[in-house]
């Protein structure tokens, strides 16, 4: 079921985590945020094909947490704030991993009313990180075959990453120039403009809706009212 919801009840999912976890500011509360988001990665099927996302952003909140307390934040505070930056972003990876990016333009197009070039933009810069990362890793191992090494300090190893970036964003001026010409060859910017696929929300998307609201209007009243 979570799969088959519509694009814009996914953004609204994702959207609403991250007012709860800015609105909430307990670590317990965070911490049961935190614990229904990772159920929905396991429901949705995301959670394994994506344990190296989920625990690299459990690295990157840790030292967020660290830097804060070193820099002279309270304990729970400090805590809050991991767990808070954890709630933030874990949903992105149900959004992005159960979502097709053409169905996403078509919801920020149609329901978001986005203009659809900004919205093409969007989900094209999310199309190629993936080859960016591969093309990333090509160059370093041809650099690497040729005798680059990337040890010594910091300043040796920055300016020897230099040579990877070099190749790296020729090839994607080129990629990108390519995709330009190949946007204005299919007419890309036309005043008309239909999509394939219905992205209207359907029965269970509204009662996403409801839950959404109530839930919100739960979490604003327990951070009034009971301090949670």
């Amino acid at each position: 079921m979570m799969k088959q919801l519509v694009p814009i009840t996914k953004i609204l999912l994702t959207g609403g985590t991250a007012v709860w976890a800015l609105v909430l500011h307990r670590p317990l509360s965070l911490v049961i945020l935190m614990a229904a988001e990772l159920l929905i990665l396991l429901v949705s099927g995301q959670l394994l094909k994506n344990i190296k996302a989920v625990l690299m952003l459990g690295i990157f909140a840790f030292f967020l947490g660290l830097i804060e307390y070193i820099g002279g934040g309270e304990k729970e505070e400090c805590v809050a704030a991991a767990l808070r930056m954890m709630d933030m972003t874990l949903l992105f990876i149900y959004l992005l991993g159960t979502t097709r990016l053409q169905d996403l333009t078509a919801s920020m197009v149609q329901q978001m009313k986005i203009p659809y070039e900004y919205a093409f933009m969007f989900t094209a810069g999310l199309r190629f990180i993936p080859d960016f990362i591969e093309e990333n890793k090509a160059v370093a191992e041809a650099q690497a075959c040729r005798g680059l090494a990337m040890e010594g300090n910091f300043f040796k190893k920055v300016h020897r990453y230099m040579s990877i970036v070099r190749p790296l964003m020729l090839r994607s001026l080129s990629r990108s120039e390519t995709m330009a010409l190949s946007l204005e060859l299919r007419g890309f910017g036309g005043a008309h403009r239909t999509f394939m696929d219905s992205v209207s929300p359907k029965g269970a998307d509204y009662i996403c809706f409801l839950l959404l609201a109530l839930i919100t209007a739960g979490v604003i009243y327990g951070r009034v009212i009971l301090n949670f």
